[in-house]
């Protein structure tokens, strides 16, 4: 081996920070090497990174192993103490070239995360980028869910300036990226640090505004306590802003949305689709939702399902809960895991449902897909279309919807 494997854990933002630690590293000239991006959400994931560096030390004995990641980031010494790790690194420190440089000799690189103010704007080219490229515009949360240990592995929220951001955008769209997704930890807190503490909707207005030649921008996950009057003004008059959300919802019911610590209510998260929907008829909503928080009783569990068909949604991801050790969550009165698996798959046969619902209401129109890779692109809305013809990436097309598989859209070139 002689290339440098970027291995990952957890969330999308993981994901695309992956690709740039490949590229940091190449920069670095780092060769032999596997990087192991970790996840600190649950203790399971912390458990399948262990196990992994293990395995990959039994498979590569001359690679050089580095991990990094939000659960090297809270517990350093942890990582450190296993014989298989050549070098830990936190999450500041896996996004510079010279933290892989060969004559770094400090086996620990880990600084206080608080302790980082600053954000640059993050691009991260995947093996789609031709058509969508990533922009990590905000990182960290300032927030403390009952249930979450993410702030202590981010740090506090913190904005790239708006000037920048734009400067970023502008440069991948003259490359022809024909989608840009602005990501971040905590999204909509976008802009709360910086002077005059801008709101995410003057963000994506700005950008829409002075880089024209974008086709198509989108929004990652966002907080469903927040959604600026800018934003919704966005939505309604931008027909280059993507109409897609996806919602950090968790739940549906008020006792249990206490009980995390989030900021919305089960009324707030409605409202705020209905809000959208009122100036975007065409929107699509996914959500996050747990399944089998502490204490949740049936009726509670209840109310979280039927939040799936009250709110229209298109797209789930559903969570079994597992609770993550040191967190307040983790001290609750806990579900039995056999209950908590029974209602994750009610809950994704729902998401299921939904999602044909929403499959449905495209057949027999034609819609601008955005080609991913042969025979595969997204609509604005971000439904998957698999399509007959010949179109590149990074092409928008126009695909006409004859049915669906349940998953995705089934179309033919117009």
């Amino acid at each position: 081996m002689s290339a440098v494997e970027v291995i990952t854990f957890g969330c999308r933002l993981n994901a695309y920070e992956s690709e740039v630690i490949g590229a940091r590293a190449a920069e670095a000239g780092l060769k032999d090497a596997v990087v192991v991006n970790t996840c600190a959400v649950t203790g399971e994931a912390v458990r399948q990174a262990r196990q992994t560096i293990r395995r990959l030390r039994r498979d590569r004995p001359g690679a050089r192993l580095i991990v990094t990641g939000c659960a090297a980031q809270i517990d350093p010494e942890a990582f450190a103490a296993m014989p298989e790790v050549d070098r830990v690194l936190g999450n500041a420190e896996k996004l510079r070239a010279d933290a892989y440089a060969a004559d770094r000799s400090a086996r620990v690189s880990v600084a206080d995360i608080f302790s980082v103010h600053e954000a640059s704007p993050l691009v991260a080219n995947g093996p789609r980028a031709r058509a969508r490229v990533e922009v990590e515009v905000q990182n960290g949360c300032d927030h403390r869910c009952t249930f979450c240990v993410i702030p202590y592995g981010r740090g506090n929220s913190r904005s790239a300036p708006a000037g920048v951001v734009v400067e970023a955008v502008r440069r991948l769209a003259t490359e022809g990226h024909a989608e840009v997704v602005l990501t971040g930890v905590d999204l909509t807190s976008w802009g709360a640090d910086l002077p005059g503490a801008p709101g995410l909707g003057g963000l994506v207005r700005r950008i829409l505004r002075l880089v024209p030649e974008l086709p198509r921008l989108r929004l990652s996950s966002i907080d469903a306590a927040e959604l600026d009057a800018e934003l919704l003004e966005a939505f309604a008059q931008e027909p280059r802003l993507a109409p897609h959300l996806h919602l950090s919802l968790q739940a549906g019911d008020d006792m249990i949305l206490k009980r995390m610590k989030r900021r919305h209510s089960r009324a707030q998260a409605l409202a705020l689709i209905g809000s959208v929907r009122r100036v975007r008829p065409d929107t699509a909503f996914g959500a996050d939702l747990i399944a089998g928080f502490p204490t949740e009783t049936e009726a509670m569990f209840e109310r979280t399902l039927s939040l799936v068909d009250e709110a229209g949604l298109a797209y789930l991801h559903v969570f079994p809960f597992s609770p993550r050790p040191g967190t307040p969550a983790a001290r609750m009165p806990q579900v039995d895991r056999a209950v908590i698996k029974a209602r994750a798959e009610r809950l994704r046969e729902a998401g299921g449902a939904a999602l044909a619902r929403h499959l449905d209401r495209h057949v027999g129109r034609t819609i601008d897909g955005l080609v991913e890779r042969k025979g595969r692109a997204r609509a604005p809305d971000y439904t998957e279309i698999a399509f007959a013809g010949d179109a590149a990436p990074g092409e928008i097309a126009p695909l006409r919807i004859a049915g669906h598989d349940g998953v995705r859209a089934l179309g033919t070139l117009a």
